[in-house]
């Protein structure tokens, strides 16, 4: 049954992305530090946690019972245009950096699939972005954090320098459950134009899919995958191969480089019923139809790197029940379990609409950080019944036996014995947190079922 909560009342239901977790939490925030520091002390039954823009699929963003910081802090963000770094909020979102650092011709050098994102819960993800090959996560690319750790103890974690190496790479990708992430200084890369030169050219099949993104020199590459497709068509899709222009594009940019997307329309509620294995096959098909075989085209940045906010709540396309995105990773040697999971969601019914494959390069991020060298897939999906759930947890067991992990800020579903097999042994995780968070203090419902926390 659905919590019933009351307007006035501080507690809210909170959701993740997918739509498929909830849990009601007292929320408060944006905080000054003394505040916060004050929360902290107090040791709030069931704890407390930040969240950032709730663009986490599953529970990792929620604390039920528990006091949610969202935003734990207020916007803030400080350029230098000549050492082309920012150090920023934590409550700061992708949009408004990227809206003040672009016009002086720097940017980002990892951008997540959505603007939306706050640069706290990217840090606290780890994320990664069309050019995780090339340019590793976002931990790669931080100076430092300033992280006000479950003990109260305000903290400016180097990522050069030694001492601070443990607590630096717990929280990176520690799913924010070391401290709240008051602030991160990044490096940027210096572009000459806002604007992309794109290659598009189907694949008929997935070994000539993941042989175009094997082979791509493109700093930025990705692929749409057809879930649906099977026998030799199996695994076809259309790779999207991008590069900055090397100067400013004279008609798009006479002004000099901008940020600047449209406002999105909001995605319509759709019926239950309109989500099933023959609508997700018509959908890709038409998908994969409707693609040159190759087509070379300048694109802006919010059309290459964040098509999918587009459509405003685009969460609410795949109907009233939520979805499931499965995102896995796995190394070179299990490149076939793509091919594997493909065929076993669709021996099951599952209507996967989405699918992206990323070829993943050397990961340097922390214990918990998602990427590994090999294959990643992503699949998104509506929220399925029992035949569903139990693939699912077999399929778990085949990427941990191969190596590999699922993604936790994509996750809601994911068993402690899977993610133990996955992750662990988490020694040196759970020993960093201890020294920053030894109440307790930073909990969360995805930590509460993957045994990281109380």
């Amino acid at each position: 049954m659905t919590p019933v909560v009351r307007a006035t009342s501080p507690d809210r239901l909170l959701q993740g992305w997918g739509r498929t977790t909830a849990s009601v939490s007292r929320v408060v925030g944006p905080l000054e530090p003394g505040a916060l520091r004050e929360l902290i002390a107090g040791r709030p039954d069931r704890g407390l946690l930040a969240r950032g823009a709730g663009r986490s699929y599953g529970d990792a963003a929620q604390n039920a019972g528990g006091l949610v910081l969202a935003p734990a802090t207020a916007s803030r963000i400080e350029l230098d245009t000549a050492a082309a770094t920012v150090r920023v909020a934590g409550s700061t979102t992708f949009a408004e950096l990227l809206t003040l650092i672009v016009p002086h011709g720097l940017l980002l050098p990892v951008l997540p699939g959505t603007r939306h994102l706050t640069v706290g819960g990217a840090v606290a993800a780890d994320v990664h972005g069309k050019n995780q090959r090339a340019d590793g996560t976002i931990f790669r690319w931080l100076d430092s954090i300033e992280l006000l750790g479950g003990d109260g103890e305000l903290r400016t974690l180097r990522a050069n320098v030694e001492a601070d190496g443990p607590a630096f790479r717990a929280t990176v990708g520690g799913m924010g459950l070391t401290g709240v992430i008051l602030a991160a200084t990044l490096r940027l890369i210096r572009i000459r134009s806002s604007m992309m030169r794109v290659t598009v050219r189907r694949a008929p099949d997935l070994d000539s899919l993941m042989a175009e993104l094997e082979s791509a020199a493109s700093r930025y590459a990705v692929a749409w995958i057809d879930t649906t497709a099977t026998g030799r068509s199996l695994g076809r899709g259309i790779v999207d191969l991008g590069d900055h222009l090397p100067a400013p594009h004279p008609l798009a940019e006479p002004d000099g480089l901008r940020y600047g997307p449209t406002s999105a329309p909001l995605a319509p509620r759709l019926p239950l019923g309109l989500f099933n294995p023959l609508t997700a096959r018509a959908f890709n098909e038409l998908w994969y139809r409707r693609a040159p075989r190759e087509r070379h085209a300048v694109q802006g940045f919010p059309e290459f790197f964040h098509r999918l906010d587009a459509v405003a709540q685009w969460n609410r396309s795949l109907g009233p029940r939520g979805f499931l995105q499965y995102q896995f990773a796995v190394p070179l040697r299990a490149r076939h379990l793509v091919a594997e999971v493909l065929e076993a969601l669709q021996r099951v019914g599952a209507a996967p609409f989405l699918g992206t494959l990323k070829r993943f390069g050397p990961a340097r991020g922390g214990p918990l950080s998602f990427p590994l060298p090999g294959w990643s897939l992503a699949v998104d999906m509506p929220l399925g019944g029992p035949r569903l759930d139990e693939l699912l947890h077999q399929l778990d067991r085949r990427v941990a036996n191969a190596g590999g992990r699922v993604y936790l800020a994509k996750d809601a579903r994911l068993s402690r014995t899977a993610f133990d097999a996955m992750y662990g042994p988490l020694e040196d995780w759970r020993a960093a947190r201890a020294l920053l968070d030894p109440a307790d203090t930073m909990r969360s419902d995805l930590g509460r079922r993957l045994g990281l926390c109380r």
